[in-house]
């Protein structure tokens, strides 16, 4: 299965960081967020990856071609003009397609866009801004057990976000969270059929409202419920409670050796 990873929004919630670099890159514990939560996935044995980028696409790019050559021994080689020989590598098992899905795409339209890179699988879609210890094995297994074509890692967070309303698994609605709610929230971790993309008209479509609403319509979403771990990076206060967490070597999310 791949791993489709949406990073190209602008951030603007945390622009003390995102002017620099798109949002997922900014860094946790020295590395961006992106890699903890390729690492995340990675420990599972999913080392296949979509990146879809946008706002500062190149920043991306240019971090992973300098991340093979810097977990790399290398021969430059002076005499044999341009010749550059990479030898051992201790860089991840990765293969890694980073894909510019324009600047001012919506989700759902850059999940439309690197639909020609999928296979006729499941893949998984998640947040380039969000880090979990959900059990993706678990959530693998429950996919493929209820047979629908949508799986969405559902988890109580703090009041900032909408709620989902979700009986025997399946989700019936979104809405605004009162104060007196403790509610479910699409905690992203999904796994979704590529029938899916049918549901996404194009560039300007929000993949969390028209297709996720039609989804829940068509009784086609359901609800892997996590109560463990999940926070995401909107602001810098998030910022560093990640940072805290990753320094005090308790990041619940880190499944893997050093």
């Amino acid at each position: 299965m791949k791993v489709v990873i949406l990073a190209g929004g602008y951030g603007t919630r945390i622009s003390e960081e995102s002017h620099l670099r798109p949002k997922p890159m900014i860094e946790i514990g020295n590395m961006p967020i992106l890699w903890h939560i390729m690492r995340f996935y990675s420990s599972y044995g999913y080392n296949d990856f979509v990146i879809c980028a946008g706002y500062k696409q190149n920043v991306i790019k240019e971090w992973f071609a300098d991340y093979y050559i810097n977990h790399s021994d290398v021969t430059f080689d002076f005499v044999k003009k341009e010749k550059i020989t990479v030898h051992s590598t201790e860089s991840e098992p990765w293969r890694v397609t980073v894909v510019d899905t324009g600047l001012g795409t919506m989700t759902g339209g850059r999940i439309k866009r690197i639909g020609r890179y999928l296979d006729d699988e499941p893949f998984f879609l998640t947040y380039g801004d969000g880090l979990s210890n959900v059990d993706i094995a678990k959530e693998v297994e429950f996919h493929k057990n209820h047979g629908k074509l949508a799986t969405m890692t559902a988890v109580h967070p703090d009041s900032r976000f909408g709620v989902l309303e979700i009986e025997k698994n399946q989700v019936l609605a979104f809405r605004e969270k009162s104060e007196a709610d403790v509610g479910w929230i699409n905690g992203g971790f999904m796994i979704l059929d590529p029938k899916v993309l049918d549901y996404i008209e194009g560039d300007a479509t929000v993949f969390e409202k028209a297709p996720l609403e039609a989804l829940t319509k068509e009784g086609q979403l359901m609800a892997f419920r996590h109560r463990g771990f999940w926070q995401c990076m909107d602001t810098m206060r998030d910022k560093e409670k990640l940072e805290q967490l990753w320094n005090s070597r308790k990041a619940p999310w880190k499944r893997w050796e050093d």
